[in-house]
């Protein structure tokens, strides 16, 4: 695109302005999901404004979900959320590729803790009984956009750790364990992506996400996984079917 004639530029362009002006072009489809937008100082060019204000405009439409930072590598039109439905115990893998897109997960650490006083009343178990940890981080078409710490009952799976967890943990506790799960405990809640959660997802910190807290049952009653999820918050949408009783 050419640059604009200087009468055409933006002069004195508020923030806010500068956000129109590039939302704009993603509405009119002159830049689509996966698109690279222009550099800051091409932006700067164009527009006629100082660096700091094309900065804060490119940071509003972050926090809106329009695009998103790829380390040194520049900004890029946010792709399509995946759709999500946190009350069923359906793998990632599985919802994501039924989507069209592409998974991926990367196992960060597992290992055995012993239960605190809180995940022992979750689990129903003495405190310091042995729990297996597990931190995951997920993709989608090549974008981190969920990091997760999941917490398993040793008790019902001997040797989880032998397992690979960049594949289905579903799967495994099915196909190992014999265990599924017939109900789902959940809480969501806005969030700020900050410390561990932010680096891990290579955000800034403070950028909005989404906490999912999932506990699961078994039809025992046991509970087989303690979920702790944070999403980033232009890469999810929830959408829950639920049928009236």
């Amino acid at each position: 695109m050419a640059n604009p004639a200087p009468d055409q530029k933006l002069e004195g362009l508020h923030y806010l302005g500068m956000r129109d002006h590039m939302a704009g072009r993603i509405a009119s489809g002159e830049l689509r999901a996966g698109d690279k937008l222009p550099s800051e100082r091409r932006l700067q060019g164009e527009l006629g404004v100082a660096r700091g204000t094309i900065r804060e405009g490119l940071f509003q439409l972050e926090a809106e979900g329009l695009i998103y930072r790829r380390d040194r590598s520049g900004w890029y039109v946010s792709p399509p959320p995946v759709v999500y439905d946190p009350t069923r115990w359906e793998g990632f893998i599985s919802y994501v590729e039924a989507q069209g897109r592409v998974p991926a997960t990367e196992t960060i650490s597992a290992e055995t803790i012993l239960a605190d006083p809180l995940l022992a009343e979750v689990f129903g178990r003495p405190t310091g009984a042995p729990l297996h940890k597990i931190l995951r981080r997920r993709y989608v078409d090549g974008r981190a956009v969920l990091v997760e710490r999941i917490i398993v009952d040793a008790a019902l799976t001997p040797d989880l750790l032998r397992f690979s967890f960049d594949q289905s943990l579903t799967d495994i506790l099915k196909s190992a364990y014999g265990l599924s799960v017939a109900r789902n405990q959940v809480t969501m809640q806005p969030c700020a992506l900050t410390g561990y959660e932010a680096e891990a997802l290579r955000v800034k910190t403070g950028l909005p996400g989404l906490s999912v807290q999932r506990t699961s049952h078994d039809a025992q009653g046991r509970v087989v996984e303690f979920d702790q999820e944070y999403w980033r918050h232009d890469a999810v949408r929830i959408s829950v079917d639920t049928r009236v009783r």
